[in-house]
């Protein structure tokens, strides 16, 4: 089975870091562009993050240029989303997902759970 899986999420104060983790199993992430995602109750998914499959193309969502950094470890299999500077507005559960090639593109595929990121003091 094709299966992301997003970990790392957890309580942090206000201007504190977390990192995230996105594990690929049943297939391998070299060929293809992963973003990160995010939704707090009663909101649309948002866009945060996206790293094309080579690395060298990065996009962010204005609300977390300067404060996010995506990354990818492709022989771990692993993208990250390291996360400074949080804000209570960051609170969300945030996801990963595998995009259809490696350009940062719609067509997201194989959503998880996500994993939950609350910014509180």
């Amino acid at each position: 089975q094709l299966q992301l899986v997003a970990s790392g999420g957890g309580l942090v104060q206000p201007g504190g870091s977390l990192r995230l983790s996105c594990a690929a199993s049943g297939f391998t992430l070299d060929y293809y562009a992963i973003g990160w995602f995010r939704q707090a109750p009663g909101k649309e998914r948002e866009g945060v993050s996206c790293v094309s499959s080579s690395g060298d193309i990065t996009n962010y969502a204005n609300s977390v240029k300067g404060r996010f950094t995506i990354s990818r470890d492709n022989a771990k299999n692993t993208v990250y989303l390291q996360m400074n500077s949080l804000k209570p507005e960051d609170t969300a559960v945030y996801y990963c997902a595998k995009g259809p090639s490696g350009l940062c593109v719609g067509g997201y595929q194989h959503w998880g759970q996500g994993t939950q990121v609350t910014v509180s003091s």
